[in-house]
């Protein structure tokens, strides 16, 4: 599905938040490695790869913005949706390969041979760090302002909005963390509190990459609708007067606001085939009038008292289906 104009436009704006994001920690990642490198800081090198992971995930993010709104074809006849929760799959190994793993290298290496830094070398760090709190800072406040736009909890259901949110939120909190560290260090001369830092970043970038590789997970295999909404259809299709009884109702989400339904019901006795066709469109009509994200609706409708011998011609969805 290619998306309505209001999609298209929510994208617009997530574009606009990821670019934002990407191009933060293009300058920050820079500013953090040299910054690094000259004072010999491995809290500061660690923040240089979470925001190198970032950037790199900022990239993903756009692809799933562009891939994910391409429409439908024979190789795919359910669309493209599912792109944007491949490449949030994707940022979340990024940020766990690059950004955690790194910075659990940087602590052990620095607790296991020390690290001299100069007095210039801790102004240098503390300058960059604060800069680049700063800049995390602009963009988070970007994104939790478009969340904001997009209906608070509503709009991290995007998971390329989600993964900026995660980031930036992440990143504020490693720079406190490793101007925490730093400065700790500066002041007592042990190079474990800067080590420590250095992992406690580690820590939080493996915990949000698993949470973040969750989320891209179960929308992957196939996450059903909410219990409410499925609810609402169940009770839609329970009230329509044809129908004896709703034996099986399945939901699965297949892009970010497009979701498959499929429904097995019984009908009434005594329908003969063309009625049972025209009830399928009928209900197919009112479901999709009640939940617009239901963009594909099936129906397996079979007449218990009509079908024990042969199938209905709705069964399949051949005439009754979407």
């Amino acid at each position: 599905m290619t998306g309505t104009a209001t999609d298209q436009e929510a994208d617009s704006r997530t574009r606009v938040t990821v670019l934002v994001a990407l191009a933060a920690n293009l300058v920050i990642a820079v500013a953090k490695a040299v910054g690094g490198l000259f004072a010999g800081s491995p809290a500061l090198l660690s923040e240089a790869a979470h925001s190198v992971a970032d950037s790199l995930n900022e990239v993903f993010l756009l692809a799933a913005l562009r891939r994910s709104r391409r429409p439908a074809d024979q190789r795919h006849p359910f669309g493209y949706g599912k792109e944007r929760f491949f490449w949030s799959l994707i940022a979340a190994v990024g940020i766990f390969v690059m950004g955690g793993c790194f910075s659990f290298f940087q602590g052990v290496e620095a607790l296991r041979n020390g690290a001299e830094e100069e007095l210039s070398g801790y102004v240098v760090g503390l300058i960059v760090l604060a800069v680049a709190l700063v800049a995390e800072g602009v963009s988070l406040l970007r994104a939790l302002h478009q969340v904001r736009r997009q209906g608070g909890s509503a709009g991290l259901r995007d998971p390329a909005l989600r993964t900026v949110v995660a980031e930036d939120g992440t990143a504020v909190l490693g720079v406190t963390l490793a101007m925490i560290g730093m400065a700790l260090h500066m002041v007592t001369g042990q190079v474990v509190w800067e080590a420590s830092a250095s992992l406690a970043i580690g820590v939080l970038l493996v915990y949000v990459a698993y949470r973040l590789g969750r989320d891209a997970r179960d929308q992957l295999i196939g996450e059903a609708m909410d219990p409410e909404t499925t609810g609402r259809i169940r009770e839609l299709l329970r009230a329509q007067p044809e129908i004896d009884s709703v034996e099986a109702l399945l939901t699965m989400k297949v892009g970010l606001d497009s979701t498959l339904v499929a429904a097995r019901v019984d009908l009434v006795p005594g329908l003969d085939s063309e009625r049972v066709e025209e009830v399928a469109v009928r209900i197919k009509r009112s479901v999709a009038g009640m939940v617009p994200e239901a963009g594909e609706i099936f129906l397996d409708v079979t007449d218990r008292a009509a079908n024990r011998t042969h199938e209905s011609p709705a069964a399949t969805g051949e005439r009754g289906g979407a």
